[in-house]
């Protein structure tokens, strides 16, 4: 038994590794001189329009010059990537997500830790979603480490782990997609979220006073926003009070950081834009929204994420038979093929009045958000990504699809994914293909100005210059079985 085991250990030590660094950047030669990729149609991510028979000059993963093919001319010694006949767009960005809890195909609060979220980091990753900010339920402090680990570039688990002659490639930032964290949520007793997975994670108060404590503590953790539930629940808790919220986001604000705040109900947001919340991780829902709080909302920049996608789901009574196509076919290894089941399953099973009557609440969150782009809102992408068998990189792409089918543009929902998150996360190395950039990309094969669902035609991903080893993660990711 000692010798199968010891015979066995290389394979072991192999596929932990490789977990544990999924994400790992192919670390070509190439990198460190100046490429210059060329032919592509380029989407800078910023609203101008795509610039066709592209080309642009990267320098140690940063753009240094971007513009017509014809225009750019080649430094010298520069490689060259021809990408004629593909579609670049900057790497999506989702605001809000949830990570840590699905493993494979099980979800439950045992999941919780550094492993499932790292395997949802990478998983988002090799759909192209480059940074994610995981929203109000993430106990202890394994998101903190992992997102500490990233700021420093180095996974030290993995170079601890790895002999000498690994250490170099290990270290790179851990994890795949970059994770912004709240930490723990706020709300009033029984008001966050319902279900048992998540049970004794928020913050629950009754005070103005462990309102402002719960921040502290918070603050203390360096969360990048706080997140509050301010609903009743569908009945099941009492909701946040204007006094508590408004000390929430009171004390929030002195200590620099920023509330996003769950809400259902259209006298909710109203209170809350008046107490100058930073932004929304759901729409009203109970009403269509009136003039003057989508002026409110417009004028105070609150920023809005549609959240559309879980929602969506009950007015179905079988799977669309393209998103069934694309879980079944391109994307199903890298969700793997027992979770992939679970999710197809998720669209149907309702009888036709259930799925009418759900129709009916959805067209609310369709109206306020085509009332909300048609004032310039800032929308930013965010689809409660990581929910219960709604895996990471396929809820950004079907998110984008429902922001275009409720009537924003393809442009505009690429902007919301790309510069808009970039902007509200302060980051200004990414979110927009323009010199002085990350070389943060997505290589498409067909135009998503031209059909939204495109984003989903992923041929290569370029994270900081460095092409991400797809084939990797989707190996790793499609072998995990629960």
């Amino acid at each position: 038994m000692g010798a199968t085991r010891r015979k066995d250990r290389p394979d072991i030590i192999r596929r932990v590794k490789r977990l544990l660094c999924l994400a790992l950047l192919s670390a070509s030669p190439a990198f460190a001189q100046t490429t210059v990729y060329e032919g592509a149609r380029l989407i800078p991510g910023d609203g101008r329009p795509a610039i066709e028979r592209s080309a642009f000059v990267v320098e140690n993963g940063t753009i240094m010059r971007i513009g017509r093919m014809a225009d750019i001319k080649a430094p010298p010694g520069a490689s060259h990537i021809d990408l004629t006949g593909k579609t670049v767009m900057p790497t999506l960005i989702d605001i809000h997500t949830h990570t840590g809890f699905q493993k494979g195909a099980t979800y439950r609060p045992e999941n919780y830790g550094r492993d499932a979220i790292l395997e949802d980091l990478n998983r988002a990753l090799y759909f192209g979603v480059s940074t994610v900010v995981s929203e109000g339920i993430d106990p202890g402090d394994a998101a903190f480490k992992i997102r500490e680990e990233q700021a420093a570039g180095t996974d030290r688990k993995a170079v601890r782990q790895a002999g000498a002659a690994n250490r170099v490639a290990l270290a790179t930032r851990p994890g795949g997609a970059r994770l912004f964290t709240a930490g723990r949520g706020i709300g009033a007793p029984n008001a966050g979220p319902g279900a048992d997975t998540y049970k004794g994670i928020a913050y629950a108060v009754t005070s103005e006073e462990q309102a402002r404590t719960a921040v502290r503590e918070l603050a203390a953790q360096k969360v990048d926003f706080v997140k509050i539930w301010v609903d009743d629940r569908n009945g099941r808790a009492p909701e946040l009070s204007p006094p508590l919220y408004r000390a929430i986001i009171d004390e929030a604000h002195q200590h620099g950081i920023r509330v996003n705040a769950h809400v259902f109900y259209l006298a909710d947001a109203k209170g809350l834009v008046a107490a100058g919340i930073d932004g929304f991780t759901h729409m009203v829902r109970d009403k269509d929204m009136d003039e003057e709080v989508v002026r409110a909302i417009v004028n105070r920049r609150v920023v809005i994420m549609p959240t559309l996608q879980n929602t969506e789901r009950g007015r179905n009574t079988e799977p669309p038979a393209s998103l069934a196509a694309w879980i079944n076919g391109p994307a199903r290894e890298a969700i793997g093929p027992d979770l992939a089941a679970k999710l197809i399953g998720a669209y149907g099973g309702r009888t036709a009045v259930q799925a009418s009557a759900a129709r009916e609440r959805y067209a609310i969150l369709q109206r306020n958000l085509a009332k909300l782009s048609a004032a310039r809102a800032r929308i930013v992408l965010g689809g409660d990504t990581g929910l219960q068998d709604d895996p990471f990189g396929f809820a950004e792409h079907r998110e984008l699809e429902l922001m275009v089918e409720a009537g924003m543009t393809p442009m505009q929902a690429i902007v919301a994914a790309t510069r808009n998150g970039a902007d509200y996360l302060g980051l200004r190395t990414t979110g927009v293909l323009t010199p002085g950039r990350h070389a943060d990309f997505i290589v498409l094969d067909a135009n998503p100005l031209d059909d939204i669902t495109n984003t989903r035609r992923i041929a290569r991903i370029f994270v900081n210059g460095r092409e991400v080893n797809r084939h990797s993660l989707e190996e790793a990711l499609g072998g995990r079985r629960n």
